[in-house]
């Protein structure tokens, strides 16, 4: 898609790019090492710059893993297992990716986060909600990260549901 950028020869170069990175967005560990070789070709400059950044603490993975799995459950309104990919594919390691979801996880309760997707979702649909519907809500849900044994649970407890307590108590 582009090009290789432009080649850095000093340390202090690479490091401003560093900076400029990470002004636009953090960046995982392996994220930062793979965008400075891409700009200089010296695996020692690259090295001396990372170890300067974990140093000032400016590239921190356990860090980067919290941030991101609460944006991502409180924004997106994602699951986790989608954000446990989603950071094992920007190189974060697992034991940082599990402490950041049960950080999350403390926050927020997937039951709910389900049923607000699903709420959302049906206000969108226009007439009856039939099986080809919930089997495209059910392939939503599971791309958004949840557990296929609680997107059931609660697409059951959508479809097979009496009336709602406060309709009942219209009949009174």
């Amino acid at each position: 898609m582009f090009g290789k950028p432009r080649q850095i020869e000093t340390e202090s170069a690479l490091y401003d790019a560093a900076i400029a990175l990470l002004t636009r967005r953090a960046h995982s560990v392996f994220e930062m090492k793979k965008a400075l070789t891409r700009r200089c070709e010296a695996p020692k400059l690259v090295e001396a710059v990372m170890a300067r950044l974990k140093k000032e603490k400016l590239v921190d993975d356990a860090r980067y893993a919290r941030q991101f799995a609460r944006y991502r459950m409180d924004s997106r309104k994602q699951g986790q297992f989608r954000i446990a990919r989603d950071l094992r594919a920007r190189g974060v390691p697992d034991h940082y990716i599990e402490g950041a979801l049960q950080d999350a996880a403390e926050d927020a309760d997937p039951a709910v986060m389900v049923r607000r997707r699903i709420e959302g979702k049906l206000r969108l649909y226009r007439g009856e909600v039939d099986q080809r519907k919930l089997a495209s809500l059910y392939r939503s849900l599971l791309a958004a990260g949840f557990p296929a044994e609680l997107i059931r649970q609660e697409l059951r407890r959508l479809t097979h549901e009496d009336l709602p307590e406060a309709d009942r108590g219209l009949d009174d």
